[in-house]
């Protein structure tokens, strides 16, 4: 039993892993973030981890570990954003396009009233808003994508979208 734990950290094992699960890794990656360089960035720092980890992962939960890593990486960066966006608010506003300071006070206070409300989301609400909103995926389409029905789909996005009101007023 002891030499499964171990077969991650054979150069020819790994591979075999790596080229197992990369893509749909990558899809899992680009389902949260929305974005394909942000995807590559945290299915290569997830399997670095595994690689660095490999002689501690059961090799038959390896998988499972991937894409906790994924989800974990990508939480991490969720956080990092709203350090940033936090610093951007702090910071002297520029008046690059002419608006007045009212006016662009009040866009950034909705941007990040939307950035929060967005981030109470749960994570399959997020993921189905983000998918359906900004990437303009149809419901059969992210049903596909995320291995669920069209219902539950549905279901996720009506919770969302209650959410998202509640919190913010003509959304």
């Amino acid at each position: 039993m002891s030499d499964e734990k171990s077969t991650l950290c054979e150069e020819n094992h790994f591979r075999d892993f790596y080229l197992k699960h990369v893509q749909s890794a990558n899809n899992f990656a680009y389902y949260k973030c929305g974005n394909d360089e942000a995807a590559l960035d945290l299915v290569q720092d997830a399997f670095t981890k595994i690689w660095e980890n490999c002689s501690k992962i059961d090799f038959y939960k390896a998988k499972t570990y991937l894409f906790t890593s994924i989800t974990n990486l990508f939480l991490n960066t969720i956080k990092h954003q709203k350090v940033v966006l936090k610093y951007a608010k702090d910071a002297p506003n520029l008046d690059t396009n002419n608006q007045s300071p009212d006016y662009l006070l009040e866009e950034e206070e909705f941007k990040l009233k939307l950035n929060k409300a967005i981030a109470s989301l749960s994570e399959v609400q997020r993921e189905v808003f983000l998918l359906n909103r900004i990437d303009g995926k149809k419901y059969r389409e992210i049903a596909e994508l995320l291995d669920v029905s069209q219902k539950t789909v549905e279901k996720r996005m009506s919770g969302a979208l209650q959410i998202l009101k509640a919190q913010i007023e003509n959304i």
